[in-house]
């Protein structure tokens, strides 16, 4: 029987039905919009049904029969996968697909170097990175979207499992010529009455905010910015202080101003960077050599180089 659409359409129109959206589903997918169209269009035409529902300025919604035919083309997908698995195992190869998921906070620190790295040695895998904040990244291994994903051992779901590469303690980002940019460390005590910038990503801020808690504190939250660089850019331009486990490699914010780091000192509870995968999420080999690498790379050197140590 002659086949008469491609495992690329299939995931094409498996994306669109979940975003209802060709836009959004380029973007999930880093392709160009229009090969999306003209894949769906294909489908529709080989079919000879229409699958979509198409609103202006609403998107677009499955009918009937692309409800139904998207189902059986993810399952379609999830055996092709399992194929290609089962297939890797037998020849011993490194090969195929890896879709790496990272928290937004720390993507650019970690996920490039990896890359670069994994695809030298193993030319033969597509490599694909995604970056999100963690429930973002959770939604996503349990669609089958990512194969792993580098974060924080925020909230782990119970059909999770988590393997830790490093323990990032929090630090104080300041103003380079703030009072207490100086100090050789700080405590939250010493932090609590200045205008604190909150990094505020799901469960990432209630991090922050228990840590002070904890102590019977409460911080001087004066902004709040799902962003890195801009919470790095109001420091660096004396807007207030904020709390960070992972540090750029350079001592400036992006728009050149200069930042100080001070380790936080009294016991306080830190981060763990580690692998979060679904249950027996990492089965194939080329899973295990990506999880290998992370290993072999991201030990305690090479993350001192994002990390900030007490020196006392």
């Amino acid at each position: 029987m002659q086949t008469r659409f491609t495992l690329r359409q299939l995931e094409y129109l498996v994306a669109v039905g979940r975003f209802g959206s060709i836009a959004l589903a380029a973007e999930d997918l880093a392709v160009s919009p229009p090969s999306i169209s003209n894949a769906i269009a294909q489908l529709e035409a080989e079919f000879g049904l229409p699958l979509f529902v198409r609103k202006h300025a609403q998107g677009m919604a499955l009918t009937q029969a692309g409800r139904d035919l998207a189902t059986q083309a993810a399952q379609v997908l999830d055996a092709a996968r399992a194929l290609s698995i089962l297939a890797d195992q037998h020849n011993g190869s490194v090969r195929g697909e890896l879709n790496l998921g990272c928290l937004l906070t720390f993507a650019q620190l970690i996920v490039p170097r990896l890359r670069r790295a994994f695809t030298q040695t193993y030319p033969d895998v597509s490599f694909r990175q995604y970056q999100n904040h963690q429930a973002g990244l959770i939604d996503a291994l349990r669609e089958a979207r990512l194969d792993l994903a580098i974060t924080y051992d925020l909230m782990i779901p119970a059909d999770m499992e988590f393997e830790e590469l490093a323990v990032l303690p929090p630090f104080a980002i300041l103003p380079s010529d703030h009072p207490l940019a100086r100090c050789e460390s700080l405590t939250l005590a010493e932090l609590a009455p200045y205008p604190m910038i909150l990094l505020d990503l799901p469960l990432s801020s209630a991090y922050f905010i228990a840590l002070f808690a904890a102590a019977g504190l409460q911080p001087n939250i004066v902004e709040r910015t799902q962003d890195m660089a801009v919470v790095h850019s109001l420091v660096g331009n004396d807007f207030g202080y904020s709390i960070a486990n992972t540090r750029p490699f350079n001592q400036t914010a992006p728009d050149g101003k200069p930042l100080a780091f001070v380790p936080l000192r009294g016991g306080l509870k830190p981060m763990r960077l580690g692998i979060l995968s679904t249950t027996g999420g990492k089965s194939s080999l080329t899973v295990k050599a990506f999880v290998a690498l992370c290993r072999a790379t991201l030990d305690a050197v090479a993350m001192a180089q994002i990390t900030l140590r007490h020196k006392g």
